[in-house]
Parts: C-alpha cells; structure tokens; sequence
C-alpha cells in the first residue's frame, strides 16, 4: 500500500465572524440581512456561467469514493475508511474496459480505468503500527506491529486511532449513483468487497482525462454583509429537500438558511445573529435543510459568497 496525505481544507476564517459570550442577547437575523442575500443572489445567478461540459459532459459533483449503503462501521472501521487504509487479499484485475454513464437527459460513453488504477486510488497509505494490536478486530496478535510496512513506509498520523486496514476480498464492475451537473446519473464504478464493512466501498471508474472539473468562481473583492454566511457544502439532496452545511461562527445564534430559488439555479447562504464581545475565532460547520418549490433536478447549488456549485460533501 502506499503512503498518503488526508488533507481538511476550510475557508478562512475571516469569511465568518462570532458573537460573543456571555454579551447582550443575540438579535435575530434582520431583515436587512435577507434583502442583502437577495440582492447579492440575483447577482450570483446572473453572474453563473458554466462554460463547456457542464451540459453535455461528465462534471461529478461528489467525491471518487463512495459508499453503497450503510457500512455499520465502528470506530476502527471508520477511521480506516476515511484514512484509505486497505490491503488486498485477492488479485485485482488490470486490464481497462469501456463504459457508459446514464444520465436523466441522456447517455455518455467514456473510458474507465482498470480495477487496479482505481485500487491505487482508493489505497492511500498505512496505519502506524500499535503493537499488541490485532490486524482486525477480534483477532489478537501479541507483540509487534499488527500491520506491515508497504513500500514507501508508514503513513504519519496524530491520532490514537487503531492500527487496522480493509481488507479487500473481491471486486466487480458496476454502476453507482452520483450527483452531477446533469441530475444524478448511473456512474461505472468498481465495487470493491470489503471483510469488515457490510457493504461495498465504490471507487468511480471513470478515467481522469473524461471528467470535466468543476468550474471555480473568481475570489470575491467584497466581502458578505454583516449577518450572512456563506455555505461550504452539500450533504445530501432528497428531491425538493436540500440540507447543506453553513459556515458560521462559534458563538452565532439565530442561525437560518436563505435560499433564492430560480428555473436555472438555486442561491444558498445563511443568516445568523451576532453581538459584540469576544468569541473563540473558530469554524463551525452547521447542516441546516430546506425544502424547495420543485425538485433541485440538475439545477446547480451556488455559494452566495463565492459564485460557485456546490458539491457533496466527503462522507
């Protein structure tokens, strides 16, 4: 297995303010907040140029890693998961194939990668070893390191997580649903037999060189109006119900979505309230979820702070 990096990249943290603790009640958000986010929305979908593919290409709006269903993880599970920790006990195929993506408007035939490029991306180091520990839960090994090196040594971790990879037992060539900039679509992807998640971890197959990135907005000149916050991701779309993630301050109140809801787009922010005083400059990362008029179909979700679609969130 190879080594690697799992980088958490957050918006900086002057895009939000805090309220203080232990000030004068919070406000609630003002309506001047909400004209604000009007005015400003009106701007973005106006603004909202996709450029080439985003109609008739394959621009993914969610990670390459996906889960099928619920993997009933524990807590070694799960940190293995989203650290890539694997190991494969069972041949994985080279040989690269052909597919097709079905989309609501349509159909796309484009390469895929081989099962074994998809594992190298789904692999993405190993665990420290944890002497003492066993290789998977219930099976002690005494003494030593539980896991071996792969070829480029231990991946660097500062957590007290368990020691315990994945270990991949088969793979098949299959479809998964992912959200794109046309609807949500039937992806090829390979599906990846895991022992100790009860169900298949997907890689996407699609080649790097076939998908369309997601187009990036300029950087704002100006920054949100006092009481509005931007919003960072996506965490799942259900039909008309859309629950997304703002970024609000660690003392905000009163914290509320706004949406601008148009045939072609829809525009996301948030409104909190805030008072003065002093307040732990953090991050926080608050789900709220709102329902739309119609279902969000392959309608883009745009940030009303940076102009650009949003995409799932990492799960």
């Amino acid at each position: 297995m190879r080594r690697g990096v799992l980088l958490l990249v957050l918006p900086l943290l002057s895009m939000v303010g805090c309220a203080a603790t232990g000030a004068e009640p919070a406000a609630p958000p003002t309506t001047t907040a909400h004209r604000e986010f009007d005015e400003r929305a009106a701007a973005v979908a106006a603004a909202w140029r996709p450029g080439p593919g985003w109609r008739d290409g394959y621009v993914p709006l969610q990670g390459p890693t996906v889960l099928t269903g619920d993997p009933h993880f524990t807590p070694d599970t799960e940190t293995a998961f989203r650290s890539g920790w694997y190991r494969a006990q069972v041949a994985i195929p080279p040989t690269r194939v052909g597919g097709e993506i079905r989309f609501p408007d349509g159909r796309l035939t484009l390469p895929l990668v081989s099962a074994a490029e998809a594992y190298r991306q789904l692999d993405r180091g190993d665990p420290l070893p944890c002497p003492g520990r066993p290789k998977r839960p219930g099976r002690p090994t005494p003494g030593g390191p539980t896991v071996e090196p792969g070829p480029d040594g231990w991946a660097t971790s500062t957590t007290e997580a368990a020691c315990l990879p994945l270990t991949v037992t088969g793979v098949t060539l299959g479809a998964v649903p992912v959200r794109t900039s046309r609807g949500e679509a039937q992806v090829p992807a390979w599906l990846f037999t895991v022992e100790e998640l009860a169900t298949p971890v997907a890689q996407l197959a699609v080649a790097p060189t076939a998908v369309t990135p997601v187009p990036s907005a300029p950087t704002p000149t100006q920054p949100l109006p006092e009481g509005l916050v931007a919003a960072q991701d996506i965490v799942a779309v259900d039909g008309a119900r859309l629950t997304l993630r703002l970024g609000v301050g660690a003392c905000d109140t009163g914290i509320t979505p706004v949406v601008s809801e148009r045939p072609d787009v829809v525009v996301v922010g948030g409104a909190v309230s805030r008072s003065p005083g002093v307040c732990p400059a953090l991050l926080k990362l608050e789900p709220v979820t709102v329902t739309l008029g119609a279902p969000l179909g392959a309608r883009p979700v745009l940030d009303v702070f940076t102009g650009a679609p949003l995409t799932i969130a990492a799960r």
